[in-house]
């Protein structure tokens, strides 16, 4: 029986963490799967519960949630209704937010029998894949990682020359989401908590310090993260593996709202390649 259950635990930073696990009520602990949405994205965004459902259908303990100041709230976990929030988000308190659902999984007894807390693996969507690359490199717990579409390097989060100059007077800057239409919000603390943790922030760094299995997935007509930030990925980090898919752009062909019982082909190429991925045991890091 596939079982869906949705909880909510504190943040580090004032916000609740919305989170959601999906399973097979099996009483065998199964390996663990955290997802890590995306800039402008959501657990539930398009398809992505179709992807918990694939991996739950093949063994695995698969849990998404929302940042914590990503703009949603428990009561509209889809849509951008806080967006002073939004404004405040940064990606330390990303870090923070993964850590903290990390520490949930490993701690809580409500799913002894479901879920082995000795294989813990992450995948992340865009930016999302930045945040899952710096805790896989801050943490012995991560087992396995892939980054879907991930980006190669978080600067490019910012402007530069006379828009940053602007961005630093005036103290807020604005980018339309092209979904909603929404004007996001960003205060310069975005920025400037980049600048004062740029070396942790860094993917080049970081990426060599990556010692575990590490898939890169991208489609190749992507034209929001480029093939070629895969390919920068996979050569900051000679022991991963890069996974091209031919079509289906930054999403692999998903979109919100997602009105079909299956998963877009791209994506489902994604999924099927990360499951067989995670399901090669590994017993200790490389």
């Amino acid at each position: 029986m596939l079982k869906e259950q949705h909880f909510t635990i504190k943040g580090d930073h004032g916000k609740p963490i919305l989170i959601d696990v999906s399973f097979k009520k099996t009483h065998q602990p199964k390996p663990i799967v955290i997802f890590c949405h995306g800039y402008k994205g959501f657990k539930d965004w398009g398809p992505w519960n179709l992807v918990a459902q694939e991996f739950a259908e093949n063994e695995f303990f698969f849990i998404k949630f929302n940042f914590s100041h990503h703009g949603t709230t428990p009561e509209n976990p889809m849509e951008f209704v806080d967006l002073d929030t939004f404004s405040k988000d940064n990606f330390s308190k990303q870090l923070d937010d993964l850590q903290k659902v990390m520490d949930w999984i490993l701690t809580t007894k409500r799913f002894v029998s479901e879920a082995d807390v000795q294989h813990l693996n992450l995948i992340g969507h865009s930016r999302g894949g930045a945040i899952a690359l710096i805790k896989a490199a801050e943490s012995n717990h991560i087992k396995k990682i892939s980054t879907w579409a991930g980006v190669s390097g978080l600067a490019r989060a910012f402007p530069k020359g006379d828009k940053l100059d602007q961005w630093k007077k005036e103290k807020i800057r604005y980018v339309e989401n092209m979904r909603t239409h929404q004007m996001m919000p960003h205060h310069i603390q975005f920025y400037e908590d980049y600048i004062k943790n740029e070396e942790r922030f860094d993917l080049k760094r970081v990426s060599r310090q990556i010692r575990i299995p590490y898939l890169i997935v991208q489609a190749q007509d992507d034209p929001v993260v480029k093939t070629e930030d895969a390919k920068k990925l996979h050569k900051m980090n000679s022991k991963s593996e890069l996974f091209l898919i031919p079509s289906g752009g930054h999403t692999f062909g998903g979109k919100h709202p997602w009105e079909n019982e299956n998963l877009p082909d791209s994506l489902k190429k994604a999924t099927e390649k990360t499951i067989d991925f995670f399901k090669i045991r590994f017993n200790s890091r490389l």
